[in-house]
């Protein structure tokens, strides 16, 4: 993954304010809706393993079906939770940006000013 990709939810303020900067600062980049766009288990692992996170790590714990699944549940593997989050979107924390093979989630927004 060499291309610079912003996963973007336009609804989400955070997501929005993270392209501004993006934009601001002239980053070329793929914006991937990733609530429209279908998701590959690959995918996502990969970017787990640039974010250096676990799974549950980068699931949105607030969101209707990681309760309605259980997604808490301790005995649940790696494989699950990435399903799940492949079936469930909305399930993963936003945005996240890829740059130079590297990854960072803009929670604060200027945390994607580390990779540019």
């Amino acid at each position: 993954m060499t291309q610079n990709r912003l996963w973007h939810n336009p609804r989400c303020s955070k997501s929005r304010q993270t392209f501004k900067i993006l934009e601001s600062n002239n980053v070329n980049l793929t914006i991937v809706k990733y609530l429209e766009e279908p998701l590959e288990f690959n995918q996502l692992k990969e970017i787990l393993d640039l974010l250096k996170l676990q799974p549950r790590e980068l699931m949105r714990k607030h969101e209707k079906p990681y309760k309605e699944q259980n997604l808490a549940n301790p005995n649940l593997t790696e494989e699950d939770l990435i399903n799940a989050m492949i079936n469930h979107p909305i399930l993963i924390e936003r945005p996240i940006f890829i740059c130079n093979n590297q990854a960072v989630i803009g929670r604060p927004p200027e945390n994607v000013l580390k990779l540019i």
